[in-house]
């Protein structure tokens, strides 16, 4: 794993702000689709696609790429502008999003666009195809250095499918798997802890045979390091939770699970209205894209 240095990072965040505001324009373009959840993502999958994984937008069915599984499908918006900037696709194509023919589905589609490993949109199926592909993985090499990441949101716990899945990778120390949990607190109908308690996580995953690691998932040298640990680890499958600021860099919209299923202009008015969303989203952004400056070292 890469060290990152000062101007990495700030590199990095740069361009996290850079698919945030991406996000809010497709969304806008399209008139549907998920706000928290991408936003709140922003900063892993730009470190996740511009210093983690092992991929090439130019072959992107590269035999020894590593996979990255969307479990949560909903939050697809951050995987597709991440994808465009980091040269998959054209930036421009970002505003067919959810469009009649559109490569840029509602929910990520396997055969429709290069670059995407599976189909998904029903939660908590993406960590039973994530761990059947670690399985292949480890089958064709014992001693693979490919990696699985296989990133869920916190609601799709509530599965019992993830548990089977989880319960499978512990029992065959998936060494070449690495999930990574969206905590964000939120969900459609409410706050993860009114609908259907999660904690403890933590303990859950470690009695399921998981390596576990915490982290702030806004703290890109913190994820960084807890990814660097797990492709350390040989003996068992990892999973890092990452806690973060639904709808994270637009501070009106953060922390509302109200924003989970709605674009800008047509989420809740109590602080914002309708008709001033998007703007105000991005101009937020911009402004917070400007503030990240350079480090000296």
């Amino acid at each position: 794993m890469q060290y990152l240095s000062s101007e990495q990072v700030r590199d990095l965040e740069r361009k996290a702000n850079e698919i945030r505001e991406s996000i809010i324009e497709m969304l806008v373009a399209a008139g549907s689709g998920h706000t928290a959840g991408p936003l709140d993502m922003a900063d892993i999958f730009a470190l996740l696609y511009f210093n983690v994984l092992k991929h090439d937008p130019n072959n992107p069915d590269w035999e020894d790429r590593d996979r990255l599984v969307l479990s949560a499908g909903h939050i697809c918006p951050v995987l597709y502008a991440t994808m465009a900037h980091a040269g998959y696709f054209p930036v421009e194509e970002l505003a067919t999003l959810r469009k009649f023919g559109t490569r840029l589905q509602g929910h990520p589609h396997r055969t429709a666009l290069p670059g995407i490993e599976t189909s998904s949109g029903p939660l908590g199926s993406g960590l039973s195809q994530a761990v059947g592909m670690a399985i292949a993985d480890r089958m064709d090499n014992p001693y693979t250095s490919k990696f699985v990441y296989c990133v869920t949101g916190d609601g799709e716990w509530q599965e019992g499918q993830m548990w089977e899945a989880a319960m499978l990778a512990g029992k065959e120390q998936l060494h070449n798997l690495i999930v990574i949990v969206d905590r964000n607190g939120i969900q459609i109908d409410g706050y993860t802890k009114d609908v259907m308690p999660l904690e403890s996580l933590r303990s859950k995953f470690e009695s399921f045979n998981f390596d576990v690691q915490e982290v702030d998932g806004h703290n890109i040298r913190m994820v960084n390091d807890a990814i660097g640990k797990a492709q350390s680890v040989y003996s068992q499958p990892s999973i890092i939770i990452a806690h973060t600021v639904a709808a994270k860099g637009v501070d009106v919209f953060e922390r509302d699970f109200r924003w989970h299923g709605n674009p800008p202009g047509k989420g809740p008015e109590d602080r914002v209205p309708k008709s001033e969303q998007a703007n105000i989203a991005l101009e937020k952004l911009r402004s917070l894209g400007g503030m990240i400056e350079p480090s000296d070292t």
